[in-house]
C-alpha cells in the first residue's frame, strides 16, 4: 500500500497513514535515544520536532521555520522504504 499523506488541524503536523500496524501509541523527540530505525531516521530530519506512532499512521510534527516542501517527501521516502510499496 502507498503511503498517504493527510492535513491535521495543527499546520506543523502531518498524518503519514502506511496501511499497516505501526504498534504504539509512541511518541519520539529529537535528543531521545530511539532503538526503532524509522523513528531514528525522521527526527533526525532539519525542523522535525516530534513523530507520534500508532494504528496504521504516524504523526510528524515540525517547527515553525521548516517548510513541508522539503520535510514532507523525505519523510514520505522513509516512510515507503520500510512500509510502502
Amino acid at each position: 500500500m502507498a503511503v498517504t499523506v493527510s492535513p491535521t488541524p495543527n499546520p506543523n503536523a502531518l498524518k503519514f497513514t502506511v496501511g499497516t500496524d505501526v504498534g504504539g501509541p509512541k511518541t519520539f523527540i529529537p535528543g531521545q535515544e530511539i532503538d526503532d530505525p524509522i523513528p531514528a531516521a525522521i527526527i533526525a530530519l532539519d525542523g522535525v520536532t516530534s513523530i507520534f506512532m500508532t494504528a496504521d499512521f504516524v504523526t510528524v510534527t515540525k517547527d515553525t521555520d521548516t517548510s513541508w516542501d522539503e520535510l514532507r517527501p523525505a519523510a514520505q521516502a522513509i516512510l515507503v522504504g520500510h512500509y510502502g510499496d
